[in-house]
């Protein structure tokens, strides 16, 4: 379930970032915008959330006994893969929904960083609350 609520949260922050640049500023409609936004969302929770900010790293016990918390060389990594992705997504996709739009380029750098910015406190809430092992309230290390 908590799959799910992450999911439905990625959409939503997605969808709106896309909707005021694509659709408020570079009059692109309303339905291509939120189906960029509804493949986006499976891209980049399946490649970027799942596959390199979950498996990326571990938190280990320092030879002091203290947690080693990897969060943010694992959160730099997943969101720069995030922001290339979403530029990606929305420029390919954009190419063949719209109509030889010059300013698509531009729209996908300014969209593409805008989500990075949101992905950074979207793995925050990864962490605390979908990947526990991964997160603050790890006890026991053996819980893989």
């Amino acid at each position: 379930m908590n799959h799910v609520k992450a999911l439905i949260i990625k959409f939503l922050m997605i969808a709106v970032v896309l909707l005021i640049i694509l659709t408020g500023i570079y009059d692109v409609e309303f339905g291509d915008t939120l189906l960029i936004s509804l493949v986006l969302t499976v891209l980049a929770y399946a490649l970027g959330d799942l596959m390199i900010f979950r498996k990326t790293g571990d938190r280990n016990r320092d030879g002091a006994g203290r947690v080693d918390d990897d969060h943010t060389k694992r959160n730099a990594m997943a969101t720069v893969s995030d922001i290339v992705l979403s530029f990606l997504v929305i420029w390919l996709m954009g190419e063949m929904l719209l109509a030889d739009d010059p300013d698509l380029i531009q729209a996908a750098i300014i969209s593409a960083l805008v989500i990075g910015a949101g992905e950074w406190f979207f793995h925050k809430y990864l962490d605390k609350s979908v990947f526990p092992e991964k997160g603050h309230n790890v006890g026991n290390t053996n819980n893989r």
